[in-house]
């Protein structure tokens, strides 16, 4: 005797559908196959699923794979959505198919031994492992089902992996400085200039557009307002321009329409620069560290020999510390995220914030020695030092003096 169809299955084309009141709970859903009794077995399942949450309080069972996919589609405004979703693509083999109660440190550790196999680095997994652990955390404490129940009952502790190779910023001193921008081609060292000047992050330095520009006529200054939608924390960031940063701007002007930093082609027009960690930066500083000991007298360290484009703006931070200028306007001038932090300056706030950065070029020009970069234990800091006492390296003066005369010219070079 045949296989009987019970109630709530109907045959679509070659698909079984599911369509049947179960307690008060409705299922409709296809079962995806064509063959009779897989679909009565899958039909079995679905009652025995409504059957155990009515009566013994058991949770919809989900897949990781839907939870992921409602993260996405609830997220569309994040502005690192589409680094998440490279994120889940690559963890979808390995959990996309687990429940959410399946997913844990566990779980997740052959997606951890193949990336690490690969030659990942501990903190891109971590990357990766972060969206996980948001996904369950929001399953556990924001999202409902039908019972207003979380998805999930406790969000796991998920594992971050150690970083002990974790690399430490690598602050420049001011010979360091002009050896590697004498290096650059003329279009990155201006933007390295600018960069090291004001703080700015890669991005904001590659997208700066005049159309940011605000004059200051009470100062006879102008000042850049990065919008939003360009900044990495989300808040309008407030650029101000010591002199140096206002002659490299003053050199890019006329080049471009709309873009402050740009490079040459070969026909001579010109287009926006919109990487500066490129082989270009890579291959200077290649060069860099090959003269550093002939002309600094010192082996190159390796923070040098592997400096990158972000160290330029701790750079700055470490001089602003040295010239002691405040917690509060080193975060503004910085860019960092903080309740304070506003882009509504006054003309006289707006002076503050200018003396600040031109401190930076005054630690340039000093008679005496002032700034020092000590790197104990492989960890640098800036600190005054104007014996040259207790293992720090001072400055000549002379070189000090030399540097702003270079650093000029390079801001005026062309591309």
């Amino acid at each position: 005797m045949g296989l009987q169809k019970p109630p709530g299955l109907t045959l679509r084309g070659e698909t079984w559908h599911i369509d049947k009141d179960i307690y008060g709970t409705r299922i409709c859903e296809s079962t995806g196959t064509s063959d009779l009794r897989e679909a009565v077995e899958i039909l079995s399942r679905r009652i025995e699923e409504v059957r155990a949450r009515r009566f013994f309080g058991a949770r919809k069972a989900r897949t990781f794979r839907e939870a992921a996919t409602r993260f996405l589609e609830e997220n569309q405004h994040k502005r690192s959505l589409e680094r998440d979703a490279r994120s889940l693509a690559a963890l979808d083999p390995y959990i996309g198919a687990l429940t959410i109660q399946q997913v844990h440190s566990g779980s997740l550790q052959p997606f951890v031994r193949d990336k690490l196999k690969a030659g990942k680095s501990p903190g891109t997994i971590n990357r990766d492992l972060a969206v996980v652990r948001r996904i369950l955390n929001l399953c556990a404490r924001l999202w409902r089902d039908e019972d207003d129940r979380p998805w999930l009952e406790t969000a796991p502790l998920i594992q971050m992996q150690r970083h002990p190779d974790k690399r430490t910023p690598y602050p420049l001193s001011m010979e360091e400085q002009l050896l590697l921008f004498s290096e650059l081609a003329p279009h990155l060292a201006r933007m390295a200039l600018f960069k090291v000047n004001t703080g700015t992050r890669e991005h904001e330095v590659c997208t700066l557009r005049w159309s940011w520009e605000v004059r200051v006529p009470e100062l006879d200054t102008s000042v850049f307002i990065i919008p939003r939608d360009h900044v990495k924390n989300g808040l309008e960031r407030f650029v101000v321009l010591n002199r140096i940063a206002t002659s490299v701007i003053e050199g890019c002007r006329g080049e471009h329409e709309e873009f402050v930093f740009t490079t040459q082609d070969r026909d001579g027009s010109r287009h926006p620069q919109f990487r500066m960690n490129n082989s270009g930066w890579k291959a200077a500083r290649k060069r860099a560290a090959a003269r550093y000991e002939h002309e600094l007298g010192s082996p190159c360290p390796a923070g040098f020999r592997s400096i990158r484009v972000h160290d330029l703006k701790h750079t700055l931070g470490y001089r602003l510390r040295a010239a002691g200028v405040s917690f509060e306007d080193r975060q503004a001038l910085l860019g960092h995220k903080a309740a304070h932090i506003t882009t509504h300056y006054s003309a006289a706030d707006i002076s503050t914030l200018i003396a600040c950065a031109e401190s930076v070029c005054d630690l340039a020009s000093r008679k005496s020695p002032a700034l020092s970069i000590v790197r104990s234990a492989g960890s640098p800091q800036v600190a005054e030092n104007a014996g040259g006492k207790g293992g720090t390296r001072t400055l000549d003066p002379g070189i000090m003096s030399a540097l702003l005369s270079v650093v000029y010219s390079i801001s005026y070079g062309t591309s």
